[in-house]
């Protein structure tokens, strides 16, 4: 990453400021200005997250804003209410109030001097999420998004659910911004009201993945938010951008072919990272892409990005399998329009252990399958933060509990560009079940590279919104979309396809173990190939502007590890996040964090599957010194999730706060 010193225009830096909402709360915000900007007003770029902008994101900010800023941009980074320092409580997600409170930050800097009145929104994920549905809401103010690592449907795509089935990252997440919410504001910017504001957001935050189980299906709350609901409201133009690695490279295909207004879409090799930061590399200089499309849609200036392809993505080559890569070895490749109409349907016919192309004749079979609680173990992160090691281990490790089609040997090499379709007859022996599927590059050496999967609950399989309990015995053909992808198979290189069922941690197991039965006979693999064609794509290399020093005092850990007791027969998947201690000069803070993950299960006991979170977070400044510990617990059985959480809230040594929750959800066909 190059650091960039110098900008064509100096920056004013404003560390704090208050915008206040039409209900007398007052949002905090970080500003970045040209210096000339009260004399020559310029437009606006928001970024609009709860992730505390004086410290949680303070260095990724300084690493961004200023570099727009210097080009001509204000750039604001304001935390949403009941965050950071911001006034009120945060109580959910993606809220009505959120979104008001957005409309109204664009209504406030239209009104600033240095401000001309148009304003752009960036984000990653949360700000990628906001952004969208803000422009959906149509403020006249906002003009354009680049939106990274979001979606369009929180429902089907999102960190709760997949297919109808639980993610784990559902825990996972909610434990996240469990220990967000249980952290103060800082008494630099808002004084002796500190504590008062601490207090108001541990006794009102809730426990937001009692919320998110409540809805186990695609009703009210998520179609809420969701901007699949009607595409047309989004008529600004809009970047939207992903990674292979990312949990949310879907959204960008459907965004691409759905949304009325100009769009791109980028998609790289990266985990949930911004671009210039991305890994697995290699980055691009992303800041650079985007001030071509700030100065096109904010400022009128012609760059040409309308001009280039609409999709532009990363062509990932074979590689073998491992929990983290430095770097994915591909090309860049591109698409004028999505869907393309350069795509070819290969179709693969599902034979017993085969996969054969669709002119040749296959053997008709039924073949049982019951897959064990292990198969999952090596799945990696629904969504890698590159908090390595959290990609796929070689998945040789999942085959055995799984039913496997290979093809032969590849003839010539084979690129595909989209999302796979299985389409499977089966039948199963319980109402409620899932099916895990995995498209997997078996090398000559026979290690096996998970390339995409899919996911769904069978009681799902008509609709998300009103599911449907299977009938024992009774033949489905069911349809699954995999994740979208682009990757080449090498000749002499085999695909692989294999279905479990089950895929635990990476989705909550069913309620009991289930055979399924698939019977080949009609059930087939449809690959979306893509022709190569010669290209020249090429992006600048990453630049950023300098951020705050950080000094590290204790060193973090971050690794995963499969444990299993024999003796019990318990296996364990440990997940450890921990941060360690770390001093921001600016701001002068020494904070701690820390989040480990564990997800276990004894035998074949599908009502043993646990999960459980422990996060610490603390910060200190001279005599101020607060801790956090957040504890979440979900487990189950055949009928019920059983939700056990705990906060505890320290002021020095002192314990000042302290609160449990116990609650049952009743399974819904999930």
């Amino acid at each position: 990453m190059k650091t960039v010193d110098k900008l064509p225009e100096p920056v004013r830096n404003i560390e704090h400021q208050w915008i206040p909402m039409p209900d007398g709360i007052r949002l905090a915000a970080r500003i970045w200005l040209p210096e000339s900007a009260e004399r020559r007003p310029v437009p606006a770029i928001l970024e609009y997250i709860p992730y505390r902008r004086r410290d949680g994101t303070r260095l990724r900010d300084e690493a961004n804003h200023p570099y727009f800023a210097g080009r001509g941009y204000a750039c604001i980074r304001v935390d949403i209410r009941g965050s950071g320092d911001s006034e009120g409580v945060l109580t959910d997600e993606y809220l009505q109030q959120e979104l008001d409170d957005g409309v109204a930050i664009l209504a406030w800097l239209e009104e600033q001097p240095w401000c001309n009145g148009r304003v752009g929104m960036i984000g990653i994920s949360w700000g990628g999420f906001n952004g969208l549905q803000i422009a959906a809401l149509q403020p006249p103010q906002l003009k354009a998004v680049v939106s990274v690592c979001s979606t369009d449907d929180r429902y089907a795509d999102d960190v709760h659910y997949m297919g109808g089935c639980l993610l784990g990252d559902n825990l996972s997440w909610a434990s996240v911004m469990f220990a967000y919410n249980s952290l103060p504001p800082d008494p630099d910017i808002v004084g002796d009201r500190w504590r008062d504001m601490w207090f108001q957001r541990l006794e009102g935050s809730g426990l937001w993945l009692e919320t998110w189980l409540q809805h186990q299906h695609r009703d009210d709350y998520w179609r809420h938010g969701s901007i699949c609901e009607d595409f047309s409201r989004v008529e600004v133009p809009v970047m939207a951008v992903s990674g292979w690695a990312d949990g949310y490279s879907n959204a960008v295909f459907r965004l691409l072919e759905k949304l009325p207004g100009p769009r791109v879409g980028l998609i790289g090799p990266w985990s949930h990272k911004y671009p210039h930061q991305g890994v697995p590399g290699p980055a691009i200089g992303f800041l650079q892409e985007c001030l071509r499309w700030w100065d096109k849609w904010l400022k009128g200036r012609e760059t040409g990005i309308m001009e280039e392809p609409m999709l532009r993505a990363w062509m990932l080559d074979s590689m073998p399998p491992s929990t983290s890569y430095h770097q994915r070895f591909g090309r860049w490749v591109s698409e004028a329009k999505w869907p393309s109409p350069s795509t070819i349907e290969r179709t693969y016919k599902l034979a017993p252990y085969r996969l054969v192309e669709s002119h040749s004749t296959a053997e008709v079979a039924s073949l049982a399958l019951q897959s064990p609680l292990s198969n999952g173990l090596f799945a990696g992160k629904w969504c890698s933060y590159s908090n390595t090691p959290d990609l796929p281990h070689d998945q040789r490790e999942e085959d055995g509990g799984a039913l496997v089609f290979t093809t032969e040997p590849l003839e010539e090499p084979l690129e595909i560009l989209g999302a796979p379709v299985v389409e499977l007859n089966l039948s199963a022996s319980e109402p409620v079940a899932m099916i895990g599927v995995r498209l997997s590059d078996m090398r000559p050496d026979n290690k096996v590279t998970r390339v995409t999967y899919g996911l769904l609950n069978l009681a799902h399989r008509e609709s998300h919104a009103s599911p449907s309990p299977l009938n024992p015995g009774t033949t489905y053909r069911i349809r699954l979309r995999l994740n979208g992808i682009a990757q080449k198979f090498p000749r002499g290189h085999r695909l692989r396809l294999a279905v479990s069922s089950s895929y635990f941690p990476l989705a909550w197991p069913p309620p009991r173990s289930t055979q399924l039965k698939i019977h080949t006979g009609g059930s087939r693999l449809i690959l979306p190939v893509h022709p190569p064609k010669p290209q020249q794509i090429s992006f600048p290399e990453p630049e950023s502007t300098p951020a705050s020093e950080k000094t590290q005092i204790r060193e973090g850990h971050h690794d995963w590890r499969v444990i299993r007791e024999l003796d019990k027969d318990i296996s364990t998947l440990e997940v450890i996040n921990d941060s360690g201690v770390y001093y921001l000069a600016d701001p002068d803070l020494t904070i701690e964090q820390s989040v480990k993950e564990w997800y276990s299960y004894q035998a074949d006991d599908f009502s043993s599957a646990r999960g459980e979170t422990l996060a610490v977070r603390a910060y200190q400044r001279g005599d101020w010194s607060i801790r956090t510990t957040t504890r979440t617990v979900l487990t189950c059985d055949g009928q019920n999730f059983y939700l056990d959480a705990e906060l505890d809230a320290f002021e020095g040594k002192r314990r000042v706060f302290s609160r449990n929750w116990n609650r049952i959800i009743k399974r819904n066909l999930v």
